[in-house]
């Protein structure tokens, strides 16, 4: 019996993201990060700095997935309010960590950790903190909610001190074909089939345009090697087949 997957999803929180103002830098580190220890990506959310919103996508996302990632909200101004979110999910309060203030004094003379700045310290009761190796102020960590800050370097940073604690499984592996510019349509019903054929695998076809061109390719992820391997040779088969017959000559999708 194969082991039972481990999933994620990243719960972005934010109203500059949905703006558009700040474009979002660590959904790809995050997915990037997650392939490589075997934890499937599963769901990316993004949500405004509104604590009902915040707290629904939580509580939809944690009981879903093995764990969830958060982005944002955890600073000093009035508008940081994913602390105060995720203890309304789990029906904790939200306090002052004597830790995070220790953490915090580090960085901050005693006379200037006015009340914004203690903000930072705020989290639910019970919550385990985050190393910060950038600016100190911590993320923290509570059921399988992963609390981090918004700032990519930092964010970083959280990722990898949480890196150790985090269950880990099989990695997903992933095989590329370079289709060119043979047009999705002539292959797509070939695909659904080998599709169809392997549904214990994601095989997907991805258009771009080169210097005027479509230049298609196909992807084949999956856990299991040998799986992956036939179907890419299924797929291999029927491309040679189309070049073969001149159906590679279209520019038209």
């Amino acid at each position: 019996m194969p082991p039972k997957p481990v999933t994620a999803a990243v719960l972005v929180i934010g109203d500059e993201i949905l703006s558009g103002r700040t474009k979002d830098k660590n959904v790809g580190f995050i997915a990037d990060f997650l392939t490589e220890r075997g934890i499937d990506l599963c769901e990316v959310r993004v949500v405004p700095d509104v604590i009902d919103e915040i707290v629904a996508a939580l509580n939809a996302l944690r009981h879903r997935y093995s764990y969830v990632f958060t982005t944002g909200g955890i600073g000093p101004t009035h508008d940081d309010v994913t602390a105060e979110a995720v203890g309304a999910a789990f029906g904790l309060p939200v306090v002052e960590n004597p830790q995070a203030i220790e953490l915090l004094l580090q960085r901050i003379k005693p006379e200037d950790l006015n009340a914004a700045r203690r903000r930072m310290a705020h989290m639910p009761v019970g919550a385990a903190l985050i190393e910060n190796s950038v600016s100190k102020a911590p993320g923290f960590k509570i059921g399988n909610v992963i609390v981090m800050a918004g700032v990519p370097m930092i964010m970083q940073a959280m990722l990898a001190a949480v890196a150790p604690s985090l269950e880990t499984g099989a990695r997903t592996l992933a095989k590329s074909i370079t289709v060119g510019n043979i047009p999705e349509g002539t292959y797509a019903a070939d695909l659904a089939a080998i599709a169809a054929q392997n549904p214990e695998l994601a095989i997907g076809s991805y258009p771009s345009v080169v210097n005027g061109q479509f230049a298609n390719e196909i992807v084949v992820r999956g856990k299991d090697a040998d799986s992956i391997a036939a179907a890419v040779a299924a797929i291999e088969r029927v491309i040679a087949d189309l070049r073969a017959t001149g159906k590679d000559k279209f520019t038209f999708r």
